[in-house]
């Protein structure tokens, strides 16, 4: 007899019903998206990436993945990322508080020499803490355009955390919606009062791998052929591991500029 999983179904249904709305109600956002980071990349320059918590997945999911290509450069901080162990050394605790700390973000602008054509996108559900809307602003300080990653229904309703009021949906030029609801989180469950099933890595990927396909055909569009990291599953492939090497070369040769000046 087939298991009933009634739980696991409606979670999937659930989700799979909001995934066409990702595309159906932004196309425009995704249009202007996918024209920034075209023309980073055309013009050898960056489209960097930056999340805190969960949110790094999709700057992983960007780059280094199968299906990347040079253009897409992370700026992850491992302090506001690393907290498998959840208390302790590396705990939660010590990277929630850094998310929250002003200040933080200039510190990390300031190790790089960004180009003048590059684009910073900022992955957040909530949108409001500091770190993360304080990299926006010193982004566009420095002449970046930003794209924001958000729950729009998440981030419209919280109460932001800098004093100034601002949250990301204030800075960024683009905002591209992950769909998740308000928390997050899907279902309620019988006997609880918590919500579990969270969609936002799931709406974020879909919406993140959508503006890589774009912008991938639209470089070929105009005749540039990006330099793909290949399938490295082929064990023991020659050709793989010269493109391999191919990869890194380009991809080291991209980001060299990025470390040319500190501290500005």
């Amino acid at each position: 007899m087939t298991p009933a999983l009634s739980t696991a179904e409606r979670y999937c249904r659930e989700a799979l019903a909001r995934l066409p709305a990702l595309l159906d109600k932004q196309r425009d956002a995704l249009d202007r998206a996918a024209a920034l980071c075209t023309e980073a990349i055309a013009a050898d320059g960056l489209v960097h990436l930056f999340g805190c918590g969960h949110s790094r997945m999709l700057c992983e999911e960007m780059t280094p993945r199968q299906g990347c290509f040079v253009g897409w450069h992370t700026l992850v901080e491992l302090g506001l990322t690393y907290h498998n162990m959840i208390v302790g050394p590396n705990g939660l605790r010590q990277s929630l508080h850094l998310e929250k700390t002003p200040g933080l973000a200039e510190q990390i602008l300031r190790n790089f020499a960004f180009g003048p054509k590059d684009v910073l996108i900022v992955i957040s559900t909530s949108g409001i803490r500091e770190v993360i809307v304080e990299m926006a602003e010193g982004a566009k300080r420095r002449g970046l355009a930003v794209i924001g990653v958000v729950s729009r229904a998440h981030c419209e309703q919280a109460r932001p955390a800098l004093p100034s009021g601002r949250k990301l949906i204030d800075v960024a030029d683009v905002l591209l919606d992950n769909g998740a609801p308000v928390g997050d989180c899907l279902l309620e469950l019988n006997g609880t009062t918590h919500k579990t099933g969270p969609f936002s890595t799931l709406g974020g990927a879909l919406v993140m791998n959508m503006l890589r396909c774009e912008v991938a055909q639209r470089l070929l569009d105009r005749g540039i052929q990006p330099v793909f990291l290949p399938s490295h599953q082929f064990v023991g492939s020659p050709d793989v591991e010269r493109q391999l090497e191919y990869f890194y070369a380009q991809y080291a040769r991209r980001v060299a500029p990025l470390y040319a000046r500190q501290g500005g």
